[in-house]
């Protein structure tokens, strides 16, 4: 397998993808006074921090609130943790929030989470949608839609969690 890796998303191309998405959520759900964010930890969770910070700069009037979803991403079960309670999301839109949509499964488990809660309606957003979906969830929101191969890997580097400067990788 190579070890190259192919720059497919600066620091300045995201910025201008998380601000198209938050224009999207806000064209959306115009009639909404309040909206949820779902940051699925980790990368998505720094990536709903930035949505909620461009959405309260772009529609001050409205609320965004922030729930952060820690999913063990590798078990065949949800197991998963909200640092909240979800009854902040009761009769409201929520947006799952994640850095890379691949097969599905991260996005399930997060949804998995809200089953018995009452909503408004949910949609998802990410950075890349790889469109390798295993799982019948697709992206409502997305910075990037990119066809890959299966064995080829992308590597969202966000600063807040990262240390380093922004980037998307492709591998």
């Amino acid at each position: 397998m190579s070890n190259k890796r192919t720059l497919i998303l600066d620091k300045e191309q995201i910025h201008q993808k998380s601000i198209r998405i938050a224009y999207q959520i806000l064209e959306d759900n115009f009639e909404e006074e309040s909206i949820v964010l779902v940051g699925i930890a980790d990368r998505g969770y720094v990536f709903a921090t930035r949505l909620q910070q461009i959405l309260r700069d772009l529609a001050p009037q409205k609320s965004f609130e922030l729930l952060k979803v820690t999913i063990a991403k590798t078990k065949r079960k949800l197991e998963a943790s909200v640092d909240g309670s979800i009854t902040i999301a009761e009769n409201k839109v929520i947006v799952l929030v994640d850095d890379v949509l691949n097969s599905g499964r991260t996005l399930a488990y997060g949804l998995g989470m809200f089953l018995d809660v009452p909503l408004k309606k949910m949609r998802t957003a990410v950075l890349i949608d790889r469109s390798h979906h295993q799982f019948p969830l697709f992206s409502d929101y997305y910075g990037l839609k990119l066809s890959t191969i299966l064995k080829e890997h992308v590597e969202v580097v966000l600063s807040e969690f990262d240390g380093e400067e922004d980037a998307a990788w492709l591998s």
